[in-house]
């Protein structure tokens, strides 16, 4: 099966389908905003059929996450100028390999501690989450990015 089959037989975890929006895609992963509005939390989903661990990735493809990573790194920290960045795989509840991006705050409601069952989910309005959706894909936008529809 070539690259080409494996990325377009890849599919979205459920779960990430119903917590995030998806906002594009990079050369190798899937870009989502996660829906819980307590902060700035960005998710990146490289897409490979079947990939649970970073380990598994092929050097290429972990060079690439790396450069991406980076990016919506930089882009998230120049949004909103959070005190730190937490960039993490976990993959106890959703197994499909995905690296979270998440803006922290002195202020926010988990700080210092994981934000991982410390606060309930809170839902954007409608009109926050188009907004926080329309700055990041502007944020984003480049040669190596492409917003979804």
């Amino acid at each position: 099966m070539s690259e080409l089959d494996v990325q377009q037989s890849f599919e979205l975890h459920p779960q990430l389908a119903e917590d995030c929006v998806v906002l594009g895609q990079f050369p190798l992963s899937l870009v989502l905003l996660n829906k819980d509005a307590n902060y700035p939390w960005c998710i990146l989903v490289p897409s490979r059929r079947g990939l649970r661990e970073l380990h598994h990735m092929s050097r290429d493809d972990r060079l690439q996450l790396s450069d991406e990573s980076c990016h919506l790194a930089e882009v998230m920290a120049d949004l909103y100028v959070p005190d730190k960045i937490n960039v993490a795989a976990l993959g106890n509840m959703v197994p499909q390999l995905h690296v979270h991006h998440i803006a922290r705050f002195r202020r926010d409601l988990a700080w210092p501690s994981p934000v991982w069952g410390m606060a309930e989910a809170k839902d954007y309005t409608e009109e926050a989450l188009a907004e926080r959706v329309e700055q990041l894909k502007n944020a984003l936008a480049g040669e190596d990015f492409t917003p979804a529809d």
